[in-house]
């Protein structure tokens, strides 16, 4: 393992009193401890949010509870893979302008619980000893239609994938962030007359926490999935891009509950041959130690252009199916086939 794979194994300030992370690296814990009064940065450049994704068999939920200092975005996604009725998705977000710390999110994940109301949405994250529960209702979600659910999450007792890292450029600026991957889901989901069951035999969710502070122009690559191999929990999380990766990267597999580290992953996405990346043509994901090697093959880009003059965001979250070999630090090789999950390119100016 490279040097680049810094773990942190106790418990400490996430930032010391100059506002600098105390120690770079990656944990399978929230070892360090994040205190908002800690940053030395303004309220309208603190980042705060909680994003949950949950697939079933042949469709997908996401949930977003953010406050991003002069903006929070509240947001509500669904995706349905059947391909009778082809891929679709769509996605409704309420803009609040200037929350900065208003929304009170919780300073750990263990924790508390977030919300967020207004006369058309009501979206509650509930967090219990082993268990989180999602209960949303939008109304006029899309064409009139409500959109309501009611999620429970198993929560294991397992490694997660949490990291800690700067910015080059801005020593005060940080990234603090939780992958907790593999939580079984059941509960249902309604849209107009139709309804969607999740099965915790077969469906999972993953929870993406994060706090920081960050430059202002970002691109970011990431990919998470979850499902069963070989009749145990299996799930990993990718990632690059995203500040100064030089004390750790964010590339880890789940199986059995354990994590298993990797160094590079590289995301290989077709382009064309005026340079513009082709979202639906097949991908393939690379590894610098040859762990993890995939094809990925895409059904649905959820794509999203917002440009309003200092806010610009250029969003590609494509959704398909990955398979491949990871090879766990014993050395056994594990294969996946068909695993539904997304891979996402992000650009950001906020």
């Amino acid at each position: 393992m490279s040097e680049r794979n810094h773990e942190v194994s106790k418990v400490q300030p996430l930032l010391d009193k100059n506002g600098r992370l105390t120690e770079p690296g990656w944990s399978r814990k929230l070892y360090q401890v994040y205190d908002r009064k800690a940053i030395k940065a303004p309220a309208f450049k603190i980042k705060e949010w909680d994003y949950y994704l949950v697939m079933g068999k042949n469709f997908g939920v996401a949930f977003t509870i953010s406050d991003d200092g002069y903006i929070g975005l509240q947001s509500v996604s669904l995706l349905d893979f059947t391909e009778e009725n082809a891929p679709w998705e769509h996605t409704n977000t309420v803009l609040t302008p200037f929350p900065m710390g208003k929304m009170k999110m919780p300073a750990t994940t263990e924790k508390g619980n977030v919300s967020f109301h207004n006369k058309k949405l009501n979206l509650d994250f509930y967090k219990t000893d082993g268990q989180r529960r999602i209960v949303c209702n939008f109304t006029d979600f899309f064409e009139g239609e409500t959109f309501s659910c009611d999620i429970k999450l198993l929560e294991p007792d397992m490694d997660t994938m949490v990291i800690a890292t700067p910015w080059a450029e801005k020593d005060t600026a940080f990234y603090y962030n939780r992958k907790i991957n593999c939580m079984r889901a059941s509960g249902l989901v309604r849209f107009g007359c139709k309804e969607y069951k999740l099965d915790d035999e077969t469906d999972f969710g993953t929870l993406d926490w994060g706090r920081g502070v960050w430059t202002y122009d970002n691109t970011w690559y990431w990919s998470s999935g979850n499902g069963i191999v070989n009749g145990k929990p299996f799930g990993f999380n990718l990632g690059y891009g995203f500040g100064n990766t030089a004390a750790a990267s964010e590339n880890i597999i789940f199986y059995d509950g354990v994590g298993h580290k990797f160094d590079d992953i590289r995301f290989n996405i077709p382009t064309e041959a005026d340079g513009t990346k082709n979202y639906m043509k097949p991908w393939t994901f690379t590894s610098s130690d040859g762990r993890f090697e995939a094809d990925f093959v895409p059904i649905l880009d959820r794509a999203a252009k917002i440009d309003v003059k200092l806010i610009v965001t250029d969003q590609h979250q494509v959704f398909g199916r990955m398979s491949g070999k990871a090879t766990l630090d014993s050395g056994e090789v594990l294969e996946f086939r068909d695993l539904l999950c997304f891979a996402e390119d992000v650009h950001n100016k906020y």
